[in-house]
């Protein structure tokens, strides 16, 4: 990559150190939920986090390094930074499957349950080997021609996983509408906050979706746009966004409603008693049917 310009700016050390312990302290976080609820769907989203740390580690080095700038700290950061979102989503898509599966709504999915993750998935697949082939040309160019194919094929990827990520929008969306007019028996009876996790899901696709745009644009517009000119904007629509990307999931787990104990935990829609519908069951069958108490 001779006579490459690595960064038309000096990297910020400070600001690199502060999403490292960020993505680093959420990893481990995500270790842990990951462990304690069993939920191994979740763990491309930790190597994501594990990914932008140390992506941001790379970013590290190179701060210090200004202004000879060397190849490996800016091949870490560039490649890293850039897959981590991949990862995030691969485990959004997964989720979404799984509340669609635990509320029996199948019926309700644009795509039927069994090629949802499937479908969204595959794509995530192309869109990483895409983005992550991009970078890898660009690792190796040695030319100006090199690089700009390099640059090419990621805005390919990162259109890919604009397109994927768009539809799975408009199939949560849809899911969200139909469930909440014709409602299946376990959407009212499990007493699980399903609809904040839908919530969270929109939230999260949002900041994914804006952070692909930005990213599409920067290359578009190469190291002379404006997008690569100041480091600011990298940290304002990719550090902070897949920050509060991997927070929220911190803060709301989908264990918190796609668990092996969520099955077994009802509420009874008329008047809000939580019951297990097992000891119903035995209840029923010694006592003789127990009459709710009507509504005031």
């Amino acid at each position: 990559m001779a006579g490459y310009q690595f960064y038309t700016y000096n990297p910020s050390l400070a600001a690199a150190i502060i999403f490292i312990v960020i993505f680093g302290l959420s990893a481990f976080f995500h270790f842990y939920l990951i462990l304690r609820h069993r939920t191994w769907y979740f763990i491309p989203f930790l190597i994501g986090c594990l990914f932008e740390a140390v992506g941001y580690v790379g970013r590290a080095l190179s701060a210090q390094e200004a202004p000879d700038f060397t190849k490996n700290p800016y091949i870490i950061q560039s490649l890293l930074l850039l897959l981590g979102p991949a990862l995030f989503a691969a485990s959004i898509y997964m989720v979404l499957g799984r509340v669609i599966d635990l509320l029996e709504a199948e019926h309700h999915s644009m795509i039927r349950t069994k090629w949802l993750t499937k479908v969204f998935v595959t794509g995530d697949v192309l869109s990483f080997l895409a983005q992550s082939g991009g970078g890898g040309i660009l690792a190796t160019s040695k030319s100006a021609s090199g690089v700009k194919t390099g640059e090419n094929v990621i805005v390919g990827g990162l259109g890919i996983q604009i397109l994927f990520f768009g539809f799975f929008m408009i199939v949560t969306l849809m899911f969200h509408i139909r469930i909440h007019r014709e409602p299946t028996t376990p959407s009212y009876e499990l007493a699980v906050p399903w609809r904040k996790l839908l919530h969270v899901l929109y939230i999260t696709s949002f900041f994914i979706m804006v952070r692909s745009v930005f990213r599409v644009a920067e290359y578009v517009l190469g190291k002379d746009g404006v997008l690569q000119s100041k480091e600011y904007y990298i940290y304002i629509f990719d550090a902070v966004l897949m920050a509060l990307v991997s927070v929220l999931f911190n803060w709301f787990h989908p264990s918190r409603v796609i668990n092996h104990k969520a099955t077994a935990k009802r509420i009874e829609s008329m008047d809000g008693y939580l019951m297990e519908s097992q000891t119903l069951s035995r209840e029923a069958g010694s006592q003789g049917s127990k009459r709710i108490p009507p509504l005031p």
